[in-house]
């Protein structure tokens, strides 16, 4: 007894464990990456997480939600009323689920750091994946608030006093981390790592970060804030341009050496499992693992008591699809106007479904008072049909049969091969160089056999760019982002009603009108490039402070 007074007893309860012996199991440090992919689910099929559906392309000119009441019709009260989005209630908030997987996400690096049983190998690529994890959850947030806090080392979190980064300092962080999942990831991983971060997804990362922060730096100018924080000095603006050129230069020799390629089918890239057209998707699997698209999105006249109908494309992003030899589209052409769905270029019949077309063994019918045609938005609160004349296309199921029920399965690519060739195009123009710009934006344009921009100018090839991010990427959840990062939004987003075009039978052929598909004029205002920070995370953290001028 007298011998043991003198020991210090520091025993484990037996019913936990401990940190170390937690990551010293390989099988446990699997576990716990892989969970770390459930945050790729947040933002899928281009939503935000504010109701029952989000389609951040509601908010633009692409795409219409029908509902005018909270829930299926949240995204119309954000884009139809700026005073919606306040402090108390910011509705586009991610803070807190973001902040808490990277708090997971730095768990894991220190257990790795100290006490994983792996080799130096697998210790890289473990580092490497949850670090383009956290990359992914930070540009989130910065494109939501532009300043946020950065957070790399558990040991910052002993003390609720955090301020924010500046912007800049953000995206240096987010592409630091994507440049080291780049540098120590695998070109591709065995059949059973199918659906984990690859050397070509971090550099398509590293891409996208880097266009965003040359674009804040060339178009920002802080005309639209006054926060000390927000903004990027405007003479990097070339420096990212180029850092993103390179970053997607990457991809594309990866593309030459034979890990991606477009469809040649543009259809096939949605509904394609094995595409490689994917540098990051996620698999659905019945039943354990499926997604509610279709049941958001197909044409009622597939289930009439069950399709939502969230969300229809505009005549705005209808009117933008070409015709298959290139020539733009005009109501003002009569060829054209008395046969306005015929002749268009191959992505307009992949996306939309409009009057008279062929789906799943019957021909749509928008016409008035037919099972799934027109109705005047506003004339009822949750009508579950078009109010633009139009159904969504893309990304559906041609086969299901029973959505409603099984559910669906269809992967979502969180990034195409495609947008990679368009920041490519986009950032080699923005560096001058026309000719790259022009090489990368004629293979995207090659796949639908289009000819390619005859563009002499920056400005021109600006809009031939922007055009193509329109037809190409609809419905993928950018083109909101796209106008905020050209700061482009409150004049696109402003003041105007965005339409749709009421088809009805005319003697033997079809009458289009072109109708209202808002009942009030759109609403973006300065303020909504940067959104404020929730204020129940202000109140837990004395060293935050509000982005101005929230």
């Amino acid at each position: 007894m007298t011998g043991l007074s003198s020991c210090s007893i520091d025993i484990t309860p037996p019913d936990r464990y401990t940190e170390a012996t937690v990551f010293a199991n390989p099988a446990n440090m699997e576990l716990y990456i892989v969970g770390m992919y459930s945050e790729f689910k947040t933002f899928a099929f281009g939503e935000f997480p504010i109701g029952y559906s989000g389609n951040t392309d509601g908010l633009t000119d692409l795409l219409k939600y029908t509902s005018m009441v909270a829930g299926n019709g949240t995204i119309n009260l954000l884009a139809l009323d700026a005073t919606r989005v306040n402090a108390a209630s910011p509705h586009l908030n991610y803070w807190g689920t973001g902040y808490t997987r990277i708090r997971r996400i730095n768990e894991f690096l220190n257990g790795l750091a100290n006490y994983a049983k792996v080799d130096e190998l697998s210790k890289k690529r473990y580092e490497a994946e949850a670090r383009f994890i956290r990359g992914y959850v930070y540009f989130w947030l910065v494109k939501l608030h532009g300043s946020v806090i950065l957070l790399d080392n558990i040991n910052q979190y002993s003390e609720y006093k955090h301020e924010r980064a500046s912007e800049e300092d953000c995206y240096k962080f987010i592409a630091n981390d994507f440049a080291f999942a780049a540098a120590n990831l695998p070109k591709e991983w065995p059949s059973t790592g199918t659906g984990r971060a690859t050397k070509g997804a971090a550099f398509g990362m590293l891409a996208r970060t880097w266009l965003y922060a040359a674009s804040i730096a060339d178009y920002d100018k802080k005309q639209f804030n006054d926060d000390p924080l927000t903004g990027i000095n405007n003479a990097n603006a070339q420096l990212y341009y180029k850092n993103a050129a390179e970053a997607s230069d990457s991809v594309i020799q990866l593309a030459n050496e034979g890990y991606y390629k477009l469809e040649n089918n543009f259809a096939d890239a949605f509904t394609n499992k094995t595409t490689k057209e994917a540098l990051f998707k996620l698999d659905y699997v019945a039943p354990t693992m499926t997604h509610a698209y279709d049941l958001g999105f197909a044409p009622k006249g597939d289930y009439p008591d069950a399709c939502l109908v969230y969300g229809v494309p505009t005549a705005e992003l209808v009117d933008e699809f070409e015709m298959a030899n290139g020539d733009e589209f005009s109501w003002g052409n009569a060829t054209q106007a008395a046969t306005p769905y015929v002749g268009r270029e191959p992505r307009f019949y992949a996306s939309i479904l409009y009057n008279g077309a062929a789906w799943k063994s019957r021909t749509i019918n928008t016409t008035p008072g037919s099972v799934e045609g027109w109705v005047q938005y506003g004339s009822t609160t949750d009508p579950k049909t078009t109010v633009t004349g139009y159904y969504a296309r893309k990304m559906l199921n041609p086969t299901a049969t029973n959505f409603p029920q099984l559910k669906s399965t269809q992967s979502w690519s969180e990034m195409r091969y495609a947008e990679v060739l368009l920041i490519n195009a986009e950032a080699k123009a923005k560096t001058n160089n026309l000719e790259g710009a022009r090489t990368s934006l004629k293979a995207v344009r090659d796949r639908v056999n289009l000819p390619v921009t005859n563009a002499v100018t920056v400005e021109q090839m600006m809009l031939a760019i922007e055009h193509e991010r329109i037809v190409e990427l609809a419905f993928e959840g950018h083109r909101y982002w796209d106008l905020r990062r050209w700061r482009k939004a409150h004049i696109v987003l402003n003041g105007v009603k965005f339409h749709g075009h009421k088809v009805t039978p005319n003697g033997g052929t079809f009458k289009y009108e072109v109708v209202d598909a808002d009942d009030t004029n759109r609403q973006f205002t300065k303020a909504l490039y940067y959104m404020p920070i929730i204020t129940s995370e202000l109140q837990a953290n004395i060293g935050l402070s509000q982005i101005k001028p929230w």
